[in-house]
């Protein structure tokens, strides 16, 4: 089902609900890529009423008037928007790639208001992490028997060295899935057609992100945090996600085996158990 609000500036802003129960509010990654990318996020409607917000600009969403609205930092104020419109106290947040970071930011500032936070494959921009070498090698790695590995590896190092050409991010692709297979090359071929790059700069634009408070929002935090990292995603590898676990005294670190950036469709049962089980677990768990 597709549902409207309007934001703090008057934009107005598209949701879908999935499944039924309590709400679990999704934020999609991208940056700024419509939330259609997510599908049903596995089986997760079974357990919870999804929430899946397409960013303004995206999707179904209205372009804002002010593109600078675009920033991270302040699309805080459409998550607490779509929190008023449905009536909650609280937020059960589910945060993908750079979607996490929009979880977090809406965390440092009303922390008050967020109860379970699930980070998917989690991107670190929030918290101020930076990749190695050695985390990206390691999944690479783990993929030199795959039939697409020499001309991905390739098209990777040619990017890693600021030689990137129109095909750069078609070439790289398999890396972010658990398998190269038909699902995942259509999952990948609809990507053009659902992000845009120039909303994708403001999103991580100068003043965005404010690693030290969001840093102690965390440290703060009492509710459990979940971090899902797939065994063999490029974009968030196993080794940085362990170690953004490490910032979160309540946090959980799972590592889902053969899962890509996008584990919901590498393994949805697997997925699906992961997050629930998180959901549905007693704080003191």
């Amino acid at each position: 089902m597709i549902n409207t609000f309007t934001a703090f500036d008057g934009t107005a802003l598209a949701y879908r609900t999935v499944g039924a129960g309590d709400p679990l509010v999704c934020l999609p990654g991208g940056p700024m890529r419509d939330s259609a990318y997510l599908g049903e996020i596995g089986r997760l409607g079974a357990h919870r009423t999804l929430v899946i917000l397409d960013l303004r600009g995206t999707g179904r969403s209205a372009a804002p008037a002010d593109v600078s609205t675009y920033r991270c930092d302040r699309m805080v104020d459409d998550v607490e928007a779509l929190r008023g419109h449905l009536g909650l106290d609280r937020l059960d947040l589910l945060g993908h790639s750079a979607g996490a970071n929009l979880a977090l930011r809406y965390l440092t500032r009303h922390p008050a208001r967020v109860g379970r936070l699930a980070l998917v494959n989690p991107s670190i921009r929030a918290v101020g992490l930076e990749m190695t070498a050695a985390q990206r090698q390691e999944v690479v790695d783990a993929r030199t028997g795959e039939p697409w590995f020499p001309a991905a590896a390739a098209a990777l190092e040619l990017a890693l060295s600021g030689r990137t050409g129109p095909n750069t991010r078609q070439a790289i692709a398999p890396f972010l899935y658990g398998r190269w297979d038909e699902t995942a090359r259509a999952h990948q071929a609809a990507e053009d057609d659902q992000r845009n790059d120039e909303e994708a700069s403001i999103f991580s634009s100068e003043g965005a992100f404010d690693p030290p408070a969001t840093r102690a929002a965390l440290a703060a935090h009492r509710g459990r945090v979940l971090l899902l990292a797939g065994a063999v995603d490029l974009a968030a590898p196993p080794g940085l996600v362990a170690q953004f676990a490490e910032l979160i005294p309540h946090g959980e670190l799972v590592v889902q085996p053969g899962a890509g950036h996008y584990p919901w469709l590498d393994d949805a049962e697997a997925f699906t158990a992961t997050v629930a089980a998180f959901l549905a677990g007693s704080d003191g768990a």
